[in-house]
Protein backbone atom coordinates (compact mmCIF):
# COMPACT_ATOMS: atom_id res chain seq x y z
CA UNK A 1 0.00 0.00 0.00
CA UNK A 2 1.13 3.46 -1.03
CA UNK A 3 1.92 6.15 1.66
CA UNK A 4 -0.15 8.95 2.55
CA UNK A 5 0.78 12.42 1.47
CA UNK A 6 1.30 15.16 4.46
CA UNK A 7 -0.01 18.44 3.30
CA UNK A 8 1.19 21.69 5.55
CA UNK A 9 -0.78 24.66 6.15
CA UNK A 10 0.95 27.64 7.72
CA UNK A 11 0.61 31.54 7.37
CA UNK A 12 0.21 34.17 9.72
CA UNK A 13 -2.13 35.01 11.86
CA UNK A 14 -6.36 35.52 10.51
CA UNK A 15 -4.57 35.19 6.86
CA UNK A 16 -7.77 32.56 6.58
CA UNK A 17 -5.65 29.70 7.03
CA UNK A 18 -8.98 27.88 8.82
CA UNK A 19 -11.06 28.42 5.76
CA UNK A 20 -8.73 27.42 2.89
CA UNK A 21 -8.15 23.95 5.55
CA UNK A 22 -11.94 23.61 5.76
CA UNK A 23 -12.75 23.90 1.93
CA UNK A 24 -9.97 21.26 1.45
CA UNK A 25 -11.10 19.12 3.73
CA UNK A 26 -14.85 19.19 2.81
CA UNK A 27 -13.05 18.17 -1.46
CA UNK A 28 -13.62 15.04 -1.67
CA UNK A 29 -11.01 14.97 -4.45
CA UNK A 30 -8.47 15.51 -2.16
CA UNK A 31 -9.85 12.83 1.13
CA UNK A 32 -7.72 14.28 3.19
CA UNK A 33 -7.80 13.83 7.20
CA UNK A 34 -7.24 16.65 9.25
CA UNK A 35 -4.64 16.20 12.34
CA UNK A 36 -5.89 17.05 15.42
CA UNK A 37 -3.41 19.05 17.92
CA UNK A 38 -2.82 18.76 21.46
CA UNK A 39 -2.97 21.58 23.52
CA UNK A 40 -2.54 22.82 27.49
CA UNK A 41 -5.80 25.57 27.44
CA UNK A 42 -8.96 24.90 28.08
CA UNK A 43 -11.89 24.18 25.47
CA UNK A 44 -13.68 26.92 24.32
CA UNK A 45 -17.25 26.88 24.66
CA UNK A 46 -18.23 24.16 21.49
CA UNK A 47 -15.09 22.60 21.20
CA UNK A 48 -14.62 18.63 21.64
CA UNK A 49 -12.09 16.78 22.56
CA UNK A 50 -10.48 14.55 19.78
CA UNK A 51 -12.24 16.62 17.41
CA UNK A 52 -10.97 20.10 17.83
CA UNK A 53 -8.01 19.50 20.12
CA UNK A 54 -6.34 16.98 22.31
CA UNK A 55 -6.53 18.84 26.03
CA UNK A 56 -4.32 17.82 27.59
CA UNK A 57 -2.74 18.78 31.38
CA UNK A 58 1.21 20.80 31.17
CA UNK A 59 2.53 17.98 32.83
CA UNK A 60 1.15 15.77 29.96
CA UNK A 61 2.04 17.80 27.36
CA UNK A 62 5.68 18.09 29.21
CA UNK A 63 5.67 14.14 28.80
CA UNK A 64 5.12 14.06 25.31
CA UNK A 65 7.86 16.54 24.78
CA UNK A 66 10.07 14.67 26.68
CA UNK A 67 9.29 11.36 24.73
CA UNK A 68 9.63 12.83 21.30
CA UNK A 69 5.82 12.11 20.58
CA UNK A 70 5.39 15.34 19.08
CA UNK A 71 6.19 16.48 15.16
CA UNK A 72 6.52 20.21 16.49
CA UNK A 73 5.15 22.27 18.93
CA UNK A 74 4.85 25.64 20.17
CA UNK A 75 3.79 28.26 23.19
CA UNK A 76 1.05 31.14 22.68
CA UNK A 77 -0.48 33.21 24.78
CA UNK A 78 1.14 30.92 27.62
CA UNK A 79 -0.38 28.02 26.28
CA UNK A 80 1.06 25.09 24.10
CA UNK A 81 0.28 23.24 21.22
CA UNK A 82 1.76 20.60 19.22
CA UNK A 83 0.59 17.53 16.68
CA UNK A 84 1.14 14.17 17.66
CA UNK A 85 3.71 12.27 15.66
CA UNK A 86 1.56 8.80 16.08
CA UNK A 87 -1.51 10.11 15.15
CA UNK A 88 -0.03 11.46 11.81
CA UNK A 89 2.29 8.73 11.04
CA UNK A 90 -0.64 5.78 11.36
CA UNK A 91 -2.74 7.42 9.13
CA UNK A 92 -0.06 7.93 6.30
CA UNK A 93 0.71 4.25 6.73
CA UNK A 94 -2.69 3.39 5.97
CA UNK A 95 -2.53 5.43 2.77
CA UNK A 96 -4.48 8.72 4.02
CA UNK A 97 -3.23 11.86 3.15
CA UNK A 98 -3.24 14.13 6.04
CA UNK A 99 -3.62 17.89 6.51
CA UNK A 100 -2.11 19.84 9.44
CA UNK A 101 -2.26 23.67 10.07
CA UNK A 102 0.58 24.90 12.05
CA UNK A 103 2.41 27.93 12.88
CA UNK A 104 5.33 29.18 10.72
CA UNK A 105 7.88 27.91 12.67
CA UNK A 106 6.30 24.10 13.10
CA UNK A 107 6.88 23.85 9.57
CA UNK A 108 10.53 23.05 9.64
CA UNK A 109 10.26 20.40 12.53
CA UNK A 110 7.74 18.73 10.51
CA UNK A 111 9.48 18.80 7.09
CA UNK A 112 12.89 17.13 9.27
CA UNK A 113 10.80 14.43 10.53
CA UNK A 114 8.51 14.04 7.55
CA UNK A 115 10.89 15.31 4.32
CA UNK A 116 8.20 14.30 1.92
CA UNK A 117 5.48 16.22 3.07
CA UNK A 118 4.12 19.20 0.58
CA UNK A 119 4.44 22.80 2.49
CA UNK A 120 2.33 25.85 2.22
CA UNK A 121 2.48 29.17 3.29
CA UNK A 122 -0.80 31.58 3.11
CA UNK A 123 0.23 35.12 2.60
CA UNK A 124 -2.26 37.91 3.15
CA UNK A 125 -3.76 40.35 0.29
CA UNK A 126 -1.18 42.91 2.21
CA UNK A 127 0.25 43.07 5.31
CA UNK A 128 -2.34 46.57 5.77
CA UNK A 129 -5.16 44.16 4.97
CA UNK A 130 -3.78 41.52 7.46
CA UNK A 131 -3.15 44.62 10.42
CA UNK A 132 -6.97 45.18 10.17
CA UNK A 133 -8.07 42.06 10.12
CA UNK A 134 -6.08 41.22 13.23
CA UNK A 135 -7.06 44.62 14.73
CA UNK A 136 -10.83 43.95 14.20
CA UNK A 137 -10.85 40.59 15.16
CA UNK A 138 -9.69 41.24 18.73
CA UNK A 139 -10.82 44.85 18.94
CA UNK A 140 -11.53 43.74 22.71
CA UNK A 141 -7.92 42.66 23.43
CA UNK A 142 -5.70 45.00 22.06
CA UNK A 143 -2.52 43.59 23.79
CA UNK A 144 -3.41 40.23 21.97
CA UNK A 145 -3.87 42.08 18.72
CA UNK A 146 -0.39 43.60 18.82
CA UNK A 147 1.47 40.55 19.69
CA UNK A 148 -0.57 38.34 16.82
CA UNK A 149 0.55 41.90 14.35
CA UNK A 150 4.14 41.32 15.42
CA UNK A 151 3.86 37.75 15.25
CA UNK A 152 2.37 38.02 11.57
CA UNK A 153 5.43 40.12 10.87
CA UNK A 154 8.33 37.30 12.10
CA UNK A 155 5.98 35.15 10.28
CA UNK A 156 6.18 36.70 6.89
CA UNK A 157 9.53 36.84 6.96
CA UNK A 158 9.99 33.45 7.11
CA UNK A 159 7.54 32.98 3.89
CA UNK A 160 10.53 33.03 0.88
CA UNK A 161 11.51 29.81 2.58
CA UNK A 162 8.44 27.89 1.48
CA UNK A 163 8.44 26.44 -2.25
CA UNK A 164 5.12 26.84 -2.50
CA UNK A 165 3.77 30.42 -1.00
CA UNK A 166 0.12 31.14 -1.90
CA UNK A 167 -1.67 34.66 -1.51
CA UNK A 168 -4.76 34.70 0.00
CA UNK A 169 -6.52 37.96 -1.74
CA UNK A 170 -9.22 35.10 -2.75
CA UNK A 171 -9.87 32.29 -0.74
CA UNK A 172 -11.44 30.28 -3.38
CA UNK A 173 -8.46 30.90 -5.88
CA UNK A 174 -5.73 30.39 -3.04
CA UNK A 175 -7.76 26.82 -2.64
CA UNK A 176 -7.64 26.06 -6.45
CA UNK A 177 -4.04 26.68 -6.88
CA UNK A 178 -3.25 24.26 -3.71
CA UNK A 179 -5.64 21.81 -4.75
CA UNK A 180 -3.73 21.74 -7.87
CA UNK A 181 -0.17 21.51 -6.41
CA UNK A 182 -1.84 18.27 -4.44
CA UNK A 183 -3.39 16.68 -6.98
CA UNK A 184 -0.13 17.11 -9.01
CA UNK A 185 2.03 15.11 -6.12
CA UNK A 186 -0.16 12.68 -5.63
CA UNK A 187 -0.57 11.87 -9.23
CA UNK A 188 3.17 11.64 -9.00
CA UNK A 189 3.59 9.67 -6.35
CA UNK A 190 1.01 6.86 -7.96
CA UNK A 191 3.20 6.65 -10.75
Amino acid sequence: MAKGLVVIISGASSVGKGAIRDALLADADLSLFKSVSMTTRPAKEGEVDGRDYYFVTHKEFADAVKNKALLEYTEFNGYYYGIPKNQVEFLVNMGKNVLIEVEAQGVGPIKLNMPESLAFFIMPESFEELQKQIMERYKDDEASAHRRINKAKMDMEIAPLFRNTISNANTEEAVKQIKEVILKELAKNNE
